[in-house]
């Protein structure tokens, strides 16, 4: 049976301060919401323990790193079957940050990062495509990110 993880119009007020910027500290959250610190605090540990809070992260500009190409790869198996086996193997490729399972023409959709197309290309040919049960893949090189936002609360 689901869970009823309803949240009420404070929850999501905290949820909308806290996606735009995880190193807001509570007190800030509390003066836009007018209430106090610790119902703050209160809230979004009810929020971890319900998992609809899941962590907070730093973004890290990939370019400032060295990654100047992000691709997405769809990419066809032989068998569906194999799916577990294959994403086993794409785990051990760091440039691969994202794989999706999903529906559509391609088994499996993710996104690389790498530091051009050269080094696209061997992740392309030395690797990905050397794991079993990968018959081809179809890649899309970013030209620019247009959008990136959380998702809407």
């Amino acid at each position: 049976m689901k869970e009823n993880l309803q949240i009420d119009k404070l929850d999501r007020k905290i949820l909308s301060i806290i996606t735009r910027n995880a190193r807001v500290p509570y007190l800030e959250v509390a003066r836009e919401c007018n209430v106090s610190g610790a119902a703050i605090h209160q809230r979004i540990n009810r929020l971890f323990n319900k998992g609809i809070l899941k962590g907070s992260e730093f973004k890290i500009d990939p370019e400032k790193l060295g990654y100047k190409t992000c691709a997405y790869i769809g990419v066809f198996l032989d068998h569906a079957s194999l799916c577990d086996k294959v994403v086993e193997k794409i785990k051990e490729i760091p440039e691969i940050t994202q794989c999706h399972y999903t529906t559509g023409i391609y088994s499996l959709f993710i996104k690389v990062y790498t530091h051009d197309n050269d080094h696209l290309k061997t992740i392309l040919s030395d690797r990905l495509q050397k794991i079993n049960g990968i018959s081809r893949t179809e890649t899309f090189i970013s030209l620019e990110e247009n959008l990136n936002r959380p998702i809407p609360v």
